[in-house]
């Protein structure tokens, strides 16, 4: 049965989900296991293509012809495979789908809804992308207590409850402000996150905590003791000058392992970056000129 991990963000929009994401596929990838990334954008628009890119970033066009958020181009970069346009979700395709079908006649009558419809049809679609795949990790696209996340939480909670908890796994990247006049990472804002994604029924598995700096025993403990999760599970994420550092700072904190424990899992492999490293040096050394 395939494993699904749940990617969401809290505190503020651009937190790095994409990149999170992308780093937590590789990882997985280098202990031997087949994965997919998808990722659900809350918006109305039908693909990318039509979005203004100073607002949203750039458009990124995969080997089948799909407009894709960017976050895709940065799962193909990181994951070294070309990712289908089934791989991206929006709110407008499933709502064009639903309506579609009704105005073809396909619900036989029945009155269309919200459930069991739309959240059908939101399940059906990441089957479909992390079929033939032991992991799929999926991005939710914009920050935990927007009103566009609620049918993809629903949806994912009710995944959960037709699986087993065993074969889901909840991450929330948050960020942790260090405000200029206290000089202090505040937790508050990512307490706030916690709240609001328990609001929708889902306790964090593992807590990536963005900031400008490395998470202190301080802050960590408080966090860990907020969301009542194992404080091994509340991983630093700092800033850092290349994203490429990013999978190895959280194989440091053994991120990977930690996920496959969560699962019943074992590594089959033993990563090897030496080339990733390599990459990171190029690019660190770059800088360095």
């Amino acid at each position: 049965m395939t494993k699904f991990i749940v990617v969401a963000g809290g505190v503020i929009s651009g937190v790095g989900k994409g990149v999170a994401t992308a780093s937590l596929g590789k990882i997985l990838k280098e202990h031997g296991y087949s994965v997919t990334l998808i990722k659900i954008d809350p918006y109305i628009n039908c693909d990318a293509g039509t979005l203004r890119p100073t607002e949203h970033g750039e458009v990124w066009v995969t080997d089948d012809g799909g407009e894709i958020d960017q976050d895709l181009g940065t799962y193909e970069r990181f994951m070294n495979e070309a990712m289908p346009k089934k791989n991206n979700i929006t709110t407008g395709q499933i709502y064009k789908s639903v309506i579609d079908k009704e105005r073809a006649g396909h619900y036989l009558g029945h009155t269309v809804q919200f459930v069991p419809h739309i959240i059908d049809e939101v399940k059906r679609r990441i089957l479909d992308a992390s079929k033939d795949h032991e992991i799929a990790i999926i991005e939710i696209g914009g920050t935990v207590g927007d009103y566009e996340n609620v049918p993809f939480l629903f949806t994912l909670k009710g995944l959960e409850r037709e699986i087993g908890s065993i074969n889901v796994a909840y991450v929330l990247v948050t960020y942790l402000p260090i405000p200029d006049s206290i000089h202090e990472m505040k937790t508050k804002p990512t307490q706030q996150a916690i709240r609001l994604l328990g609001q929708e029924g889902i306790q964090p598995d593992f807590i990536l905590c963005r900031a400008k700096y490395p998470l202190d025993a301080q802050r960590k403990k408080k966090i860990e003791e907020f969301a009542n999760i194992k404080p091994e599970h509340v991983i630093s994420a700092p800033d850092i000058d290349t994203i490429y550092q990013i999978p190895l700072n959280f194989e440091r904190e053994e991120l990977g392992q930690k996920v496959l424990q969560h699962f019943g899992l074992k590594s089959r492999q033993t990563p090897d970056w030496a080339s990733w490293q390599k990459l990171v040096d190029a690019l660190n050394n770059l800088r360095e000129r």
